[in-house]
């Protein structure tokens, strides 16, 4: 078989197919050229019956006749008996792992080219749902499944269409790690998101997806704006509280100076006191409340026993009687407010402990009940900012008067 019948310009102006493509060039060496257009030399030879594949570096920093020159030097080590591949290896220097977290960051880090929300927001993602599983990994071992094992757990925690910016954001690492010729696939890529990621329907706390919330305002701005019910309502979403911590608000829990809202153990899942900051908005609806408090104890005090909070059902109740009875509850707020800050790049730790997901450990437990407020304050008035935008009068000045407690 004739040998060195490539020539520098035929190496030069290769183009990537829809596939790998190979150039050869004679004796077992060809130009090796991937999808993404990076080009690397290899040679394929054969020892003790087994085939077998050299890689000599990419192309250009490894020049044809420099390439053609390892090739007839492994050719010698091969007529010597000796595998030249393992004779290689046993030169070769360790190699500096690249890991998942480290290629990710630095990709991320060095996108100049866009905007610093939106590069913020893609490192998030990766940080706080892959890396803990994946970070370690050196990038040449990531198959589809790993990736598919990490990006499940956001998928099943009702982050769909956050998953799918999460396998987006992974897929363009690796993109750029294959024109540099640090790995030979994108398992991201592999990945079909419509397929692999399917909307489901929650058999227990239904939610809507952020593009839904504007209807959603417009039918509870339909109804009765001083309904306990639709105040109720919004304080939910004001606050990212479970209903039965809202329904069992009491006003001397409450720090209007400091405006924050101190629940009591006893009213937590958990068994632990929470510290809610309160919004401007927030705000608005307590005091309008307090004025028509009728000397309850109780914020939401039941509609005929004053001495008794609101009843269980009464939000749920409510979203039925506007048309969303399977598609949103009272808890689903939760985790529309967790994706809306998920997405656009809020610390994650403080996402957690406003949604009172506190740490097992007792030390650590203790210590975050009151870490990260001032972040929370600022999390919750921007997340009540976008909720009023959200709003069928959208254009009045955000941070005022409630318009479920507007005065007819």
């Amino acid at each position: 078989m004739p040998t060195n019948t490539l020539s520098d310009t035929q190496c030069r102006a290769a183009r990537p197919d829809a596939k790998p493509r190979k150039l050869f060039d004679g004796g077992g060496l060809y130009l090796f050229i991937t999808p993404s257009g990076a080009k690397s030399w290899r040679l394929a030879y054969r020892f003790n019956l087994s085939s077998k594949t050299m890689t000599f570096g990419l192309y250009p920093e490894v020049t044809l006749a420099q390439a053609r020159a390892q090739r007839d030097e492994a050719k010698a080590i091969l007529r010597q008996g000796r595998d030249p591949g393992a004779e290689k290896a046993k030169l070769k220097e360790p190699e500096v792992v690249l890991t998942f977290a480290k290629a990710s960051e630095d990709f991320w880090d060095g996108r100049q080219d866009i905007s610093e929300s939106y590069r913020a927001n893609a490192k998030n993602a990766i940080q706080q749902h892959l890396v803990p599983q994946l970070g370690q990994r050196d990038v040449r071992t990531l198959t589809k499944q790993d990736l598919l094992d990490a990006l499940n757990v956001m998928d099943a925690a009702g982050l769909l269409d956050y998953v799918r910016k999460t396998r987006m954001w992974v897929s363009q690492v690796f993109e750029h790690l294959l024109e540099q010729g640090k790995v030979a696939s994108n398992p991201a890529n592999q990945i079909n998101p419509r397929k692999a990621f399917r909307r489901r329907k929650a058999q227990h706390m239904a939610a809507l997806e952020q593009r839904d919330i504007p209807e959603f305002m417009a039918r509870l701005a339909l109804e009765n704006p001083s309904l306990l019910s639709v105040i109720a309502c919004e304080m939910l979403a004001l606050t990212w509280t479970r209903t039965k911590e809202l329904r069992m608000m009491k006003w001397d829990e409450l720090e209007w100076e400091q405006a924050l809202w101190r629940v009591p153990a006893d009213n937590m899942k958990r068994g632990e006191y929470h510290l809610v900051p309160l919004s401007k908005q927030a705000l608005a609806c307590l005091a309008q409340l307090r004025q028509r408090s009728r000397g309850s104890v109780y914020v939401f005090p039941h509609e005929t026993r004053l001495d008794r909070p609101m009843s269980e059902n009464t939000i749920l109740f409510l979203m039925y009687r506007i048309g969303y009875k399977g598609r949103m509850t009272g808890h689903g707020w939760r985790s529309v407010a967790s994706t809306w800050a998920n997405e656009r790049g809020y610390n994650p730790d403080a996402i957690e402990r406003q949604l009172s997901h506190v740490p097992h450990d007792p030390v650590r437990a203790a210590y975050n009940r009151a870490a990260y407020l001032p972040q929370r304050r600022e999390l919750l008035q921007d997340w009540a900012n976008w909720l009023d935008s959200c709003k069928p009068d959208a254009g009045v000045e955000q941070g005022g008067q409630s318009p479920a407690l507007r005065l007819a």
